[in-house]
């Protein structure tokens, strides 16, 4: 059941790989109807990533999308695409700026024949700029948008993250821009178009960056697993695991104190206020390490939470699974596919009251899995015709 705000709200998604998917994905979480629009036979790339020998990844970013093919190089597939477009509410794409006008599908054109056509554009360096016309991925977007600079190791190269965080970014700015966009069409009837940079959404996140230069000059380095100045706020060693603590305002730090037995700390001048921590910050690290090897990740989890501090397990899937506050507020949901049967996939997020959205499908098999329903259902076309289009590559 269809239970999502958007559920009157049609997407055609023609993007590929992460950022475009993922913007679909959180529509079609909030109930809108995506139709998933492939290439012929290969499908989106998604289909064959993530890790391991069985390839699950897609299961989640092509949930609640129906599937069909169309080739866009060729005029009867741009014309097939042309055609959904004309009565959709919302469309997405991420290729490279340019491409959409190369395939006769530009925003003039198809906003000329639906003027409330919402289109949301993702591509590394936006649809302006001396960059524009330049190939871009997520790495790309983190790098230029300041991230990579600042994650790592201070005396090792720049790191990155274990997922696509700029593309997810960019997907998440991109789903905001689009439900702004229909708020301001339902008073005008006008749709716009969304211009998502991945360099962009990543400099939205990086907080002071800018202006702490542009004021003082400063340059953010890469700081490990610490926020420089603000303590204590790490991962700490236990007996048997890790165990984040988050005490860096003055009155959690003096709790902490507490709890460690060592309450003098919390007026030592060296740690008492949120500057004269940040200015000790690796020696009281160091000083709240040297205590938390004394105890089980199960027994410093019990005193933080009865001293109300903000602490947690470092959590792996294993850890999520078995978690009571996951499985209270369905974080974790099964779902069933065609491919894997019941498969474990994180919910929709974030949760709504009156309307909350859902996993109402389950990815596709296979591109095209679903051209005889929509291509049938939306232009008409019967068995026939569709037959014709396969056996000349349309799709």
């Amino acid at each position: 059941m269809n239970t999502g705000a958007l559920k009157d709200i049609r997407v055609i998604e023609l993007g590929q790989l992460i950022a475009g998917p993922f913007c679909g994905q959180l529509l079609g979480d909030m109930g809108a109807d995506v139709i998933k629009v492939e290439p012929p036979e290969v499908g989106d790339p998604m289909r064959e990533w993530g890790q391991g020998h069985e390839k699950v990844q897609w299961e989640i970013i092509g949930r609640n999308k129906r599937a069909v093919t169309a080739n866009l190089r060729v005029a009867e597939g741009q014309e097939l695409v042309r055609r959904l477009v004309r009565d959709a509410d919302v469309l997405i794409e991420n290729f490279k700026p340019g491409t959409m006008e190369k395939w006769g599908l530009s925003p003039e054109s198809l906003m000329a024949e639906n003027p409330g056509l919402i289109m949301a554009r993702m591509s590394g360096y936006g649809q302006t700029g001396p960059y524009s016309s330049r190939a871009g991925f997520g790495g790309i977007g983190e790098a230029m948008g300041g991230w990579r600079y600042i994650v790592g190791e201070p005396d090792r190269p720049p790191s990155r993250m274990g997922v696509s965080i700029g593309d997810t970014l960019t997907a998440t700015y991109g789903c905001m821009g689009v439900l702004a966009a229909l708020h301001h069409r339902e008073r005008t009837g006008l749709g716009q178009i969304i211009d998502a940079a991945l360099y962009e959404s990543v400099l939205q996140v990086m907080e002071g960056l800018i202006p702490e230069y542009d004021r003082m000059g400063l340059i953010r380095e890469r700081s490990g697993s610490v926020l420089t100045g603000i303590a204590p706020s790490n991962v700490y060693s236990c007996k048997d695991g890790e165990y984040m603590i988050g005490a860096n305002k003055d009155s959690l730090w003096k709790r902490l104190a507490e709890a460690m037995g060592r309450p003098e700390l919390g007026d030592d001048p060296r740690y008492a206020t949120h500057l004269a921590r940040g200015e000790n910050q690796t020696e009281l690290d160091n000083l709240i390490n040297d205590w938390t090897r004394t105890l089980s990740v199960d027994e410093l989890d019990k005193m933080m939470t009865d001293c109300a501090i903000p602490a947690g397990r470092v959590y792996r899937a294993p850890d999520m699974l078995a978690d009571e506050h996951f499985k209270a507020r369905e974080a974790i949901i099964d779902v069933e596919t065609e491919r894997f049967g019941t498969l474990k996939m994180q919910g929709s997020f974030p949760k709504m009251s009156a309307t909350p959205g859902s996993v109402r499908r389950a990815a596709s098999s296979f591109p095209g899995q679903h051209n005889s329903e929509v291509y049938g259902d939306y232009l008409g076309l019967d068995e026939k015709a569709l037959a014709a289009l396969k056996e000349a590559g349309v799709i």
